[in-house]
């Protein structure tokens, strides 16, 4: 079976999209699937780029940059007639959103083949940008077009699917698979358990600015995120400190509002980090934090890396969102309402002052990750639905251990 993965980005791009795609691509790849990935380079990258990592081949082609986050890349078309030719697919397994997506509409050579598409988010139309949601209705025929010509539609949460208005016409053939990660963290020391045993402890740690409760949150410093309202609740909670991970659009108005409210020497503005430097952090917080206020937060996938490092969370109760799903409130962390600081800095002091309920959280949140959002899970269950799509005699596939993979190999070239 080979299956043609059409993405927007790929990692070592950062976004959670990104990296459940490339995950979910090599655990294909260990079942016997042949997988190529055709996604954009980075913004302002001019050059393609050719090479095979974790058993997929990866194709980037050169991105010029972005237009209402829509990649300009004149040369995606034609790698995808390419690879349609060389590669001859079986199926095509389409991440959305992406304007490139649309290209196999107009492709005689992909209207023959079956497609699955996977529905991480909705356009986010209550974006601080009004030009979206004016560019949408030209966005939206294309959309739906190419929902009605997909086989299957798998969404990543049921209450996703359930309040997405795209979605709503073709809910009969929309299936949840939700998210997964694997049991290793990439760059992971293998000393996490070790650590783990001093996150009851409040000692500091290089990472943290400060003693007291160790707070992680990771993501883009984007408005959606929430963190200025987090920063606002470490303001009122004396008790705990903040490591930040993440770069984005809005680190300066956070830098300035952590000056503004005299908690610079308890919040640390860690930038981008490599892999081995987040899962130490992981390692070493003691709660995790996602204050997203918008259902722009599709699913969360922090939170599964947090459950997966026995951390109890905080997020936000957003209607619609696939979070309230992934953190069973009470259970596995507590939910607060967007925007509500007051509410996120008491439940931080209620994880402060309760290590025994920080360890049962952490504990139940770990064992929730590994019955509903491992990696292999997700990975089984769209091998499944490739196979309901593809006539018997394409069923080449067969859930195989996992192989190591070939060397990286790479070529790239001017666009």
């Amino acid at each position: 079976m080979r299956v043609l993965h059409i993405g927007k980005f790929y990692p070592p791009h950062a976004g959670g999209i990104e990296r459940a795609s490339a995950d979910l691509c090599t655990a294909l790849a260990t079942r016997g699937v042949e997988v190529a990935m055709l996604a954009h380079a980075s913004p302002g990258d001019g050059k393609s780029r050719r090479y095979r990592e974790g058993g997929v081949d990866v194709h980037l082609a050169a991105c010029h940059g972005q237009l209402l986050y829509a990649p300009v890349s004149p040369s995606f078309p034609f790698l995808l007639a390419r690879l349609l030719r060389e590669f001859r697919p079986d199926l095509l397994h389409l991440h959305m959103p992406n304007t490139s997506a649309f290209w196999p509409l107009l492709s005689p050579a992909a209207r023959r083949l079956p497609w699955l598409v996977h529905w991480h988010a909705d356009v986010p139309l209550d974006i601080r940008r009004p030009a979206v949601r004016a560019m949408y209705a030209l966005y939206r025929p294309f959309e739906q077009a190419l929902l009605r010509r997909a086989g299957a539609i798998v969404a990543t949460s049921a209450p996703y699917r359930d309040t997405s208005t795209a979605l709503a016409p073709w809910r009969d053939k929309t299936q949840v698979v939700p998210l997964g990660i694997g049991a290793s963290p990439p760059g992971g020391s293998g000393s996490e358990q070790v650590q783990i045993v001093a996150k009851d402890t409040f000692v500091q740690s290089q990472a943290w600015p400060g003693p007291g409760l160790r707070v992680l949150a990771v993501g883009r410093l984007s408005y959606y995120k929430g963190f200025d309202v987090l920063l606002r609740a470490i303001a009122q909670a004396p008790e705990a400190s903040l490591l930040l991970i993440g770069s984005g659009e809005c680190e300066a108005s956070l830098r300035a509002l952590a000056r503004e409210l005299r908690i610079e020497d308890r919040v640390r503005f860690a930038g981008r980090v490599d892999d081995a430097g987040l899962a130490e952090a992981y390692a070493q917080a003691q709660l995790f934090c996602l204050p997203s206020i918008e259902r722009t937060e599709a699913f969360g996938v922090v939170l599964l890396e947090a459950m997966r490092a026995r951390l109890p969370v905080i997020a936000t109760r957003i209607a619609g969102s696939g979070v309230g799903h992934v953190v069973a409130d009470g259970v596995t962390g507590t939910l607060v309402a967007p925007g509500d600081a007051a509410a996120l800095a008491s439940a931080m002091h209620a994880f402060a002052g309760d290590p025994a309920m920080r360890r049962r959280f952490g504990e139940t949140g770990n064992a929730r990750w590994q019955a509903e959002f491992t990696l292999d899970r997700s990975a089984d269950r769209m091998l499944g639905l490739y196979r309901s799509l593809l006539p018997a005699n394409a069923h080449r596939a067969t859930i195989a251990p996992a192989a190591s993979p070939r060397p990286a190999q790479a070529e790239e070239r001017g666009d």
